[in-house]
């Protein structure tokens, strides 16, 4: 334990995802021996996300204005929506440079356990989206995970019988991975997206 703002410094950096104590103690100290005017920039940059970013009033997505840079590029093909859970999924799938739909952010997963219903995402705003009907697919591209896994699920139960074709990004086994390192689920689910390559 540490004196007064040492201590209220490591406890707050210790709520953020990822950092332990002791990682938040390191980070604390790393602080205390930073220069002043690096310190300063790090408040002020803290201060200017929460002053000037905001979630595009479309999709989720992080934004600075009403919509978000994706929304507003007339070259995304409007027809397809992929689904994702977080802001950060969008990044992700924008480095692959593959996909030139638009994005629908759930804002997270269906997840029981810690009291996260469907009514806590952005489903509703999904599905009014949907509704105007120039949407003819939509790709869902939540986590692999267990959440992941049940929100996904319930999409595709909403989304029965609309007229609209629903995907799942395929999930399998990764590039450079050993069969023998590989869970049975990772495993079923390579076998169930296998795709022929000689007829």
């Amino acid at each position: 334990m540490y004196e007064g703002a040492v201590q209220d410094l490591i406890d707050e950096l210790g709520r953020l995802p990822g950092v332990g104590p002791k990682s938040a103690q390191r980070i604390a100290f790393y602080v205390l021996a930073s220069e002043t005017e690096d310190v300063t920039r790090l408040a002020h940059a803290l201060t200017e996300v929460k002053a000037r970013v905001r979630f595009c009033e479309v999709c989720g997505n992080v934004a600075e204005a009403e919509r978000c840079r994706i929304c507003v590029d007339p070259r995304r093909d409007e027809t397809v929506l992929c689904v994702v859970e977080e802001p950060k999924d969008v990044v992700v799938i924008e480095r692959t440079r593959e996909f030139r739909g638009c994005y629908h952010v759930l804002g997270g997963a269906i997840n029981p356990i810690d009291g996260v219903g469907p009514e806590d995402l952005r489903i509703r705003e999904l599905m009014t989206r949907l509704g105007d009907g120039q949407i003819e697919e939509v790709i869902i591209a939540t986590d692999p995970n267990i959440e992941g896994e049940a929100t996904a699920t319930y999409l595709q139960r909403m989304l029965r019988g609309m007229g609209i074709a629903v995907s799942r990004l395929a999930s399998g086994l990764p590039v450079g991975g050993d069969l023998e390192y590989a869970d049975e689920v990772t495993l079923g689910r390579a076998f169930e997206g296998r795709r022929r390559v000689s007829d």
